[in-house]
C-alpha cells in the first residue's frame, strides 16, 4: 500500500502543477507574426526571401480574393504548401528578431518551432513516432499469433480462453493508428494531420482507460461492458467533436489527455499491486515512465539544437514502454489462460 499511496501522490502534485501551468501561445498572437502570415500568404514575399507557392498571376486571378478563388480545385495542395510554408518561415523570421534582442524562444499554434529536414517538420518526433508504431504493430501481431495459435482453444467454440482478447485487438488497432497519424503530422503539418493526429491519440487514451477498468475489476459480462463504455464513449466522442468542429484547444486536450492518461496509470498500477499479478513490476515501470512523460510535458523545453523537445524525449520513452506493455499483455493473457484452464478440469 506504500508504494500505491506514493504514486497517488506523485501524481496528483504533478496534475496539480501542470493544469495550473498549461496556458497558450503567445508567438501567433503577435502582431509582427500576423502581419507576416497575411504578408506571405497573399504575395508570397518575406523580408530576406519568398515563398514560390503563395505567388499567383495577378493577370489571371485577383489578389484580394481568397485562395480557392484563385487557384482550380484540383491545384488546392499549393495552398498547403502555401500555408505551411507561409508559417514556418515567419516563426523563423520572428525567432532571428527575437534571438537579436536577447529574447528565447516561444510557442507558436501551440507547438516550439523545428528546425526541418527536407520536407521533416519534426523530423525526430516522426522517426520516433514511425518506430513506435513498428514496436506496437510487432507487439500486436505477436499477442495475436499467441492467442489464436500458441495458446489452447475453448474446444466447444475454438475461441480463446482469454476474455480479454477482443478488446486488445481494438486497442492494437487504435494504438497503431495513433502513432501513424502522429509520424504523418510530426513529418508535416497541416489542418486535416493536425486534427487526424490529436483526434487519434484522445480516441487511444479513452479506449485504453476503458480497456483498464474492464481488465482491472474483471468487466466480462456483455451488459456490464456496455455500461462501463457507453458513457466514457460519450464524452470521447463530444470531446474529438470539440476539436474538430469548433476549437482545437491545445490547453484542454492536453488537460484531459492528462487526466485520462494519468487516471488509467493509477489503475493498472493499484490493480497490479493488489493481485500480485506476475507482471506487477512491468506495470510499474510502465506507470513511472508515463509519469516521467507527464513531467516533461509540464516542464516542456525548447528544441536543443532546434530538433529534440521534451515531446521528443517523450516519444523517446515511447519505444521501450510500447514493448514492455505489449510483454505484459501476452503474459496476462497466458496466465489467465492457465488460470481458467485449471477451473473446467
Amino acid at each position: 500500500m506504500g508504494r500505491i499511496l506514493l504514486l497517488f501522490l506523485l501524481v496528483l502534485g504533478f496534475e496539480l502543477v501542470f493544469f495550473g501551468a498549461v496556458h497558450g501561445s503567445e508567438g501567433d498572437a503577435h502582431p509582427l507574426y500576423m502581419e507576416c502570415i497575411d504578408k506571405c500568404e497573399k504575395t508570397g514575399a518575406l523580408k530576406e526571401s519568398s515563398v514560390k507557392h503563395c505567388m499567383t498571376s495577378s493577370d489571371d486571378f485577383p489578389s484580394d480574393d481568397p485562395w480557392y478563388k484563385q487557384e482550380p480545385l484540383y491545384l488546392q495542395w499549393k495552398e498547403w504548401n502555401c500555408k505551411s510554408d507561409c508559417r514556418y518561415h515567419c516563426m523563423m523570421q520572428r525567432e532571428k528578431e527575437r534571438e537579436e534582442l536577447g529574447l528565447g524562444p516561444i510557442k507558436y499554434h501551440g507547438k516550439w518551432l523545428f528546425k526541418r529536414i527536407s520536407v521533416f517538420q519534426e523530423p525526430l518526433s516522426a522517426i520516433l513516432s514511425a518506430l513506435t508504431l513498428l514496436v506496437q504493430f510487432n507487439g500486436w501481431l505477436s499477442f495475436f499469433l499467441l492467442v489464436h495459435y500458441k495458446l489452447p482453444l475453448r474446444p466447444e467454440t475454438r475461441k480463446t480462453y482469454y476474455e480479454f482478447t477482443g478488446l486488445w485487438h481494438i486497442y492494437g488497432i487504435f494504438s497503431m493508428n495513433a502513432w501513424f497519424w502522429s509520424s504523418i503530422y510530426h513529418s508535416r503539418y497541416a489542418d486535416w494531420t493536425e486534427k487526424l493526429y490529436y483526434s487519434s491519440a484522445v480516441a487511444l487514451l479513452g479506449f485504453s482507460l476503458i480497456l483498464s477498468i474492464m481488465r482491472a475489476f474483471n468487466v466480462r459480462a456483455e451488459a456490464s461492458r456496455v455500461m462501463v463504455a457507453a458513457p466514457l464513449l460519450a464524452f470521447f466522442t463530444t470531446h474529438i467533436l470539440y476539436l474538430n468542429f469548433y476549437r482545437l484547444d491545445y490547453s484542454l486536450n492536453t488537460k484531459v489527455c492528462v487526466a485520462i492518461g494519468t487516471a488509467q496509470l493509477l489503475i493498472w498500477a493499484i490493480w497490479g499491486s493488489v493481485t500480485r499479478h506476475p507482471s506487477g513490476a512491468k506495470l510499474w515501470v510502465i506507470a513511472i515512465g508515463g509519469i516521467s512523460a507527464v513531467v516533461l510535458e509540464i516542464y516542456d523545453f525548447p528544441p536543443y539544437m532546434g530538433y529534440a523537445d521534451a515531446h521528443a524525449v517523450c516519444f523517446l520513452l515511447a519505444v521501450p514502454l510500447s514493448y514492455l506493455w505489449w510483454s505484459f499483455v501476452k503474459e496476462d493473457a497466458e496466465l489467465r489462460t492457465l488460470t481458467i484452464m485449471k477451473k473446467t478440469k
